[in-house]
């Protein structure tokens, strides 16, 4: 059996393992919580920089996305025509308006009166004066109006055998003579180029012919070759 010092040195002995003990877990548990303090924090300035450039990027990507969205138009309500046909009908006849303008804009002005062989002047021939130019050509040749203008005279005349005559729009008056088929009749309107007659021989003829003659006053012929050369037309 202990005496009651021996007891009183194994209770020092007893008190003094578990101070220390305590002291041993208080270092374990202190070294953990550093260890842990220093893993959560940045290991350098690098790192924090990366994560907010990586923040940075998403708010321009979000903000790029919605720049790049399709877009919502506000339209107005439709509402029917009620005089569509109206206006179609309109549209294409305003269009074909500008195509005739634009034919008659693109169309010469002056025409030569037919095709053929020069055979005769203006001037003195045979004792008598001779107003006009003859180009010959086979029976029924096209003969075209020279200007636009109205017919005046279409039919039967002395010496020509049949004849036009047209009153153009500058004043001037033009005469074709010795047609065997006439195409035009008084009162109609012509335009340059157009075909008014076949070429004959009647009348005071020695052959199939047109007689030709351009009076610019409207009364008083001139020689046609100068006339029609100023044109831009050499016969």
């Amino acid at each position: 059996m202990l005496s009651k010092a021996q007891r009183t040195t194994r209770r020092r002995i007893a008190l003094a393992a578990v101070a220390g003990g305590a002291v041993s877990t208080a270092g374990i548990g202190g070294a953990t919580a550093a260890t842990l303090t220093q893993t959560e924090t940045p290991a350098s300035s690098e790192v924090a920089a990366v994560d907010y450039e990586l923040v940075n990027d998403a708010t321009q990507m979000s903000s790029s996305l919605a720049e790049s969205a399709p877009q919502i138009l506000a339209l107005s309500e439709y509402k029917p025509v009620s005089n569509i046909q109206d206006q179609l009908t309109k549209a294409v006849e305003y269009s074909a308006g500008r195509a005739q303008a634009d034919l008659a804009a693109r169309a010469p002005s002056v025409v030569k009166p037919a095709q053929g062989t020069f055979t005769s002047g203006y001037g003195p021939r045979w004792g008598a004066f001779h107003a006009g130019i003859d180009i010959a050509a086979p029976i029924g040749t096209p003969i075209l109006a020279v200007m636009d203008g109205t017919v005046i005279n279409s039919g039967p005349a002395s010496g020509y055998g049949q004849w036009i005559r047209i009153k153009h729009d500058d004043g001037s008056m033009s005469v074709y003579g010795h047609m065997s088929t006439l195409a035009v009749g008084v009162g109609e309107r012509v335009s340059a180029g157009q075909y008014i007659a076949g070429m004959g021989s009647e009348g005071f003829s020695t052959g199939s012919h047109l007689h030709f003659e351009i009076h610019p006053t409207g009364n008083g012929a001139v020689d046609p070759v100068p006339w029609f050369a100023e044109r831009g037309i050499y016969i």
